[in-house]
């Protein structure tokens, strides 16, 4: 009797969580694909390597993951980053540009000294945005739409407005290589999510970023340092438009800085509604916003393979947002609620 209850205990919290209907969203879509492409979900070994559509969606997902951890966070302190596509940008750029102005350019060293000044300068463009929101009280919004606007203008004065082109093996292989058959993109994009998993779930760090986003004067007069955890959370936002920035950037061993992380902080925000986060703060999901990312990707894949343009992509995107929230609103299950009471007493009657 007791394990019967403590069963359905657990179902009704499966039920009831926040996860359901994303991950449902997402099965949903893999089924569509499957019905379009019977081997849809097939996973092939081609020279040592994994391939197949998965792999792709997981690969191409990654930057826009890595982009939607940093922003969960934002988010959790009742911030928001637009400027993550521009940092996206300047990241790529000055890697590029680095790497196409080394004597040695197809050098190892050349490769690791490229990404750490471009994840340096990331950094450096995090501390600025912390900077302006933190300390000098500027809304968020407004602080990064200032970055997000001149950013690509720096970008492109990085790379005298050209579209930089190198010729790295090393610095590829974050975007394209391999390493023991599964993607380095992949790999990236997961130890970054395990690594902000465990300071965030393992630590104090993730309740003190939510008590933060539920009421930073309530958390200062607590004896939380508000302050730096708002810094903190932008200067994280940056390091992983950075690193998402070097990933686009070698996939195509190049820096367009007009095109590089175009929109990908929409994504980003995407990303992070469909899985839970709130936009208020004071709650966030990783594991949602892992859904989030896959579900963004999967839906840019669904549109092209069933014969709809991809230009529609994003009118998909903001059909699929709203349907995911109104599910989430406890307004709208309220509603649902009563309606479904309605029905069942007028079917008794």
């Amino acid at each position: 009797m007791a394990e019967s209850t403590s069963t359905a205990t657990r179902l009704s919290a499966v039920r009831h969580s926040p996860l359901v209907w994303p991950a449902g969203a997402l099965v949903a879509l893999l089924v569509v694909n499957v019905v379009a492409n019977h081997d849809f979900l097939a996973i092939r070994m081609q020279d040592g390597h994994l391939y197949g559509n998965l792999i792709d969606i997981v690969r191409n997902g990654a930057p826009v993951l890595l982009v939607a951890l940093g922003m969960t966070l934002v988010i959790a302190t009742r911030g928001i980053d637009l400027s993550v596509g521009a940092v996206a940008a300047i990241s790529g750029a000055v890697a590029c540009v680095h790497i196409a102005g080394s004597p040695q350019q197809s050098a190892v060293a050349t490769a690791v000294v490229a990404m750490s000044m471009a994840l340096g300068v990331a950094v450096l463009l995090g501390v600025w945005n912390g900077f302006l929101v933190s300390v000098l009280g500027i809304q968020p919004i407004i602080a990064t739409l200032v970055l997000m606007t001149a950013g690509r203008g720096l970008a492109m004065l990085i790379t005298d407005g050209q579209i930089t082109t190198v010729k790295n093996e090393t610095f590829r292989d974050v975007g394209t290589g391999f390493f023991a058959t599964v993607p380095i993109a992949v790999i990236i994009a997961t130890a970054v999510l395990i690594i902000t998993a465990v300071l965030t779930r393992r630590t104090a760090l993730g309740m003190l970023i939510e008590a933060v986003g539920i009421n930073p004067e309530a958390s200062r007069l607590a004896g939380v340092r508000s302050r730096t955890i708002v810094w903190t959370v932008y200067i994280f936002a940056a390091l992983c438009a950075g690193i998402a920035g070097l990933m686009i950037a070698a996939n195509t061993s190049a820096a367009d800085a007009n095109n590089a992380g175009l929109w990908i902080e929409l994504d980003a925000i995407l990303a992070v509604v469909i899985g839970g986060t709130s936009l208020a703060g004071g709650r966030f999901s990783l594991t949602g916003t892992l859904i989030g990312a896959l579900f963004i990707q999967t839906l840019a894949t669904t549109i092209p393979s069933i014969g709809i343009p991809a230009e529609t992509n994003y009118l998909f995107k903001a059909i699929a947002v709203i349907a995911v929230c109104l599910v989430q609103s406890p307004q709208a299950r309220a509603a649902l609620s009563m309606r479904r009471g309605s029905v069942s007493k007028a079917g008794m009657a």
